[in-house]
C-alpha cells in the first residue's frame, strides 16, 4: 500500500457497500458496551439495503476498505459506527463532522445508557443529554439517552 492508499475518504455508500456496512455494523456493536442486535446478519442487510434508497449514509473508506459508516435524515443520526481496528485515530469524528456540516440546522441521536464510551464521544463534540428512556420503546428493551446537537450548543 501506498500512503495515499491509506487516506481516510469519506464518500457516499452504494449498494456495494452493504455486506460491508453490516460487517462494521456487527463488530462495532459486540466491541461495544451495548447490547446485541436483535436482527440477523441477512435481516441487517436488507434494512441497510432498503435504507440507502431513503436515507443519507457516507462511507469511510481507507486503501477501499469500508472502516465505518453514518446514516442519517434529515433530523436524525440512526448510526455512526466504526470497526473496533479504526476507532480511536478520527474515523468516528470525520463522519460526525461531516454529518455536521450537512445537517447545520441539528439533528438528534439515540445511545445506549451504558454505551459510555459514545456518550463522551458525542458530548466532547457538543451533544446535549435531552431525555433518559428505560427502554421499553427500543427493540433491544435497554435504557437509552436521546442527545442532541445544534450549533449553538457546540461552543
Amino acid at each position: 500500500m501506498t500512503p495515499t492508499d491509506d487516506a481516510l475518504v469519506l464518500r457516499p455508500a452504494e449498494a456495494e457497500d452493504v455486506p460491508d456496512l453490516v460487517d462494521v455494523f456487527l463488530t462495532a456493536r459486540a466491541a461495544a458496551p451495548m447490547p446485541a442486535s436483535v436482527h440477523s446478519p441477512r435481516e441487517i442487510a436488507a434494512f441497510l439495503a432498503a435504507r440507502l434508497e431513503v436515507d443519507e449514509t457516507w462511507v469511510a473508506d481507507v486503501g477501499g476498505v469500508v472502516v465505518g459508516y453514518a446514516r442519517f435524515t434529515p433530523t436524525w443520526l440512526d448510526d455512526l459506527y466504526v470497526a473496533p481496528g479504526a476507532q480511536h485515530v478520527g474515523v468516528g469524528t470525520a463522519l460526525l463532522e461531516l454529518v455536521k456540516t450537512l445537517r447545520p440546522d441539528g439533528f438528534g441521536l439515540w445511545v445506549f445508557t451504558s454505551n459510555l464510551p459514545a456518550r463522551a464521544f458525542y458530548a466532547g463534540h457538543g451533544f446535549v443529554e435531552e431525555e433518559h428512556t428505560d427502554g421499553s420503546e427500543n427493540e433491544e428493551h435497554a435504557p437509552d439517552v436521546r442527545l442532541s446537537w445544534s450549533v449553538g450548543g457546540d461552543g
